[in-house]
């Protein structure tokens, strides 16, 4: 939940998020706080505000618009098989930014969000549990699939200039080491009869995402919520829209069945693509 550490020889803290959950002193911490507490306490009034003058709805005006009386702004929703972490936050505020620059303008701005939570990553990681679950040896031994090397991320290519190259392959990342699934959902806080939830599919959809609007409504994202939507058929309305995109596009002639060499799945049944894979994307 946005986990910040703050580390040393007498104590370890953690803020999941600093305006809910305030990080608490031990007793050998003589630090003061005050000042970081007032500014919570500012910022806390100041979404309370925001969120009572509806500063980020966007609505359709009555006379058409005029070139720069609106802005639009859309973001890579984040994937919900997970809390959201500082890169999420980085991103965002690009976008956010850009958001209130053009509302400062007087510029009628729609920015929506929502949770990606379609495609198969979901599914495999509820698949991963009930085979642990069904078999607990798989706990303690490593998978293939989380296996992690130099030569998975490095290259002899030097970087560009201003390019940064990181040693973490995005599954390192996302699963911060541990060897099983079940082990990353513990590393997530949850208890295990908790966990044996996840088994389902759908617990993911109602799990995550509350938590990554309530942690980024906490980071004063200027998104109008009442647009919020999560990426599949639980949500009827999105559902129909891609339905009715995916028809549209095939009858303008956009889309067309090809042949194409591709990963395949031999558990799954199916081609594999780059976001369904734990390793060896791209």
């Amino acid at each position: 939940r946005f986990v910040i550490p703050r580390s040393s020889s007498s104590t370890s803290l953690c803020c999941r998020n600093a305006s809910s959950v305030h990080c608490h002193a031990t007793a050998s911490d003589t630090k003061s706080y005050a000042r970081r507490d007032r500014l919570v306490e500012i910022d806390k009034k100041a979404r309370q505000l925001w969120e009572e003058e509806g500063v980020f709805r966007a609505e359709s005006r009555k006379d058409p618009p005029k070139p720069g009386d609106k802005f639009f702004s859309t973001f890579p929703i984040p994937y919900m098989n997970g809390y959201l972490h500082i890169g999420h936050a980085f991103s965002l505020s690009k976008s956010d930014f850009a958001c209130a620059y053009h509302r400062l303008r007087g510029a009628n701005v729609l920015f929506p969000l929502g949770s990606h939570c379609s495609g198969t990553p979901i599914k495999a990681s509820a698949d991963k549990l009930a085979r642990e679950s069904r078999n607990p040896t798989l706990l303690s031994a490593k998978d293939d699939n989380t296996k992690h090397s130099d030569s998975d991320t490095d290259t002899d290519t030097p970087a560009l200039p201003g390019q940064f190259r990181g040693k973490k392959s995005k599954v390192a990342a996302k699963s911060g080491g541990q060897v099983s699934q079940w082990e990353i959902m513990r590393s997530f806080g949850l208890t295990d009869i908790e966990i044996t939830e996840f088994q389902d599919s759908y617990k993911w959809l109602t799990y995550f995402p509350p938590l990554a609007v309530e942690d980024l409504r906490a980071y004063g994202l200027g998104c109008d919520w009442r647009r919020s939507f999560v990426t599949t058929d639980a949500n009827p309305f999105f559902d129909s829209f891609v339905r009715w995109q995916m028809r549209k596009l095939k009858s303008m002639g956009k889309i067309v069945k090809d042949i194409r060499y591709t990963i395949f799945s031999p558990l799954d049944g199916q081609p594999c693509a780059d976001h369904d894979r734990a390793t060896g994307e791209g």
